[in-house]
Formats: C-alpha cells, structure tokens, sequence
C-alpha cells in the first residue's frame, strides 16, 4: 500500500524519496472555492532544499494540474494559462479536459503533464494549502486519484458521483505522468 506524508514534515525528517517519487498538493482560494491541484512526478534528483517560498527539487519533474472553478468563479472565461499567479496553471482550455458538474461547477483535469528539467519549487503551506509526498509503490497513482476525488468530494462538498467522474477522467492519464524519467522518451521514438 502506498505511503503518504507531509511534505515539509517528511524533508525535516530526512524521509523525501532521493531516487524520484510523487507530490500532491492542493491549494484553496481564501475567497471561493476555486481549487487548485498540482502533482509531480520526479526523479533524477541532484539536490532538495528549502527556501523562502518553499522548497526547490533540482530534478526532473511531470506536473499535472486538476482545477475546480465554482459557477460563481469570475474568471472562467479566461485560459488558465493568462490568469494571474493564484489561478494560473501552464494550459489554454483546449489542453484541459472539462468536467461540468450536476451543480454546473466546472473541473479542469490536464491531458497531459507538463516536463519540468532541472529544478522546480513546491510552494510553502499556508492557510489550509497542504502538500504531501507519496512513496513509489504500485498504488501510488490510485492513491493520488483517491486524494482529489475525497477532497472535491469532502472538502468542496461536489456530489460523489462528480467527484468519482473526475478521478476516472484523472486515472488515464496518471500513467503517463507516472513513467519512470530516462525511459518515457526512448519509449516515443
């Protein structure tokens, strides 16, 4: 079974993965219920350390983004990509595939991870923000799956049905974000 823990408690620990491994973090609007989903995928790791803003991997990373936008989000008729930092994701709509619910709110899940080589920061925890470090294990995607259909369904109260909807949509393209680094682009030639 797969194993998750607190980020920033897990590095004070000295217990990230230094081999590669997996983070889920979620972040809430202090003024809606805009939420946003960022999980990496990473490996080749030379060096993690913490900052000021949070803490930077030098290592190779595959994000994925899922948003939730309340109908109410003023926002909604701008891509993703042109909004400003607390909303931004690297996607235009076209990128996205678009989940309505039955309350008309709407989920955006990427239809593929974006590369990140060299180095990329998890922002600090504020607020209710929480970021996690899931182990490798063969579970580790489903795991990943389950934490944003509980909390869409828990903490943003959208119906079961829609949050399980949005997981099945998450679930095919999670082992695409999952490969190993080193053999994901040999296996494309």
């Amino acid at each position: 079974m797969a194993e998750i823990k607190d980020l920033f408690e897990a590095y004070s620990e000295g217990a990230l993965p230094q081999e590669g491994g997996y983070i889920v973090s979620v972040f809430f609007d202090d003024n809606s219920n805009y939420t946003r989903f960022e999980a990496i995928s990473y490996g080749n790791v030379k060096d993690i350390y913490q900052t000021e803003e949070g803490m930077t991997f030098q290592a190779d990373g595959r994000k994925l983004y899922v948003l939730y936008e309340p109908v109410s989000f003023i926002h909604k008729g701008t891509d993703p990509c042109y909004r400003r930092d607390s909303f931004r994701i690297p996607y235009r709509f076209k990128e996205l595939e678009r989940y309505v619910t039955k309350r008309q709110d709407r989920i955006y899940i990427a239809k593929e991870p974006v590369e990140t080589y060299t180095s990329f920061t998890v922002l600090n925890e504020m607020g209710d923000n929480e970021s996690y470090v899931v182990y490798q294990s063969d579970d580790a995607g489903e795991m990943i799956g389950n934490f944003v259909y509980m909390t869409l369904w828990k903490n943003m109260r959208i119906a079961k049905g829609d949050a399980e909807k949005a997981k099945e949509i998450l679930m095919k393209v999670i082992p695409v974000w999952m490969k190993p680094f080193g053999g994901f682009e040999e296996e494309q030639a």
